[in-house]
């Protein structure tokens, strides 16, 4: 099974909802998966939300009934950053 990777960004100040930044299978998603460690960002692996996530174009934003599965996923990155 190819790896899959999905990034979120959400700048309360200009969004109203986390937004999607990059997505993509296989070398694509190495790649995500790879800056975004040298860069310190928390990944959490959620296979699910994921395929949900993947659906959607870049750069738009999650939708509503998206948001209860994304605030477990920015709660989870608090948790581990403090911030």
């Amino acid at each position: 099974m190819k790896t899959k990777a999905v990034a979120l960004k959400y700048d309360k100040e200009t969004n109203s909802a986390p937004k999607v930044t990059a997505k993509g299978e296989g070398f694509t998603a190495e790649n995500i998966i790879k800056i975004a460690n040298l860069n310190d960002v928390p990944i959490k692996k959620d296979e699910d939300l994921v395929e949900m996530l993947s659906q959607l174009e870049i750069d738009r934003e999650v939708p509503p009934e998206m948001y209860k599965a994304i605030a477990e996923v920015f709660s989870y990155i608090y948790k581990l950053t403090n911030k």
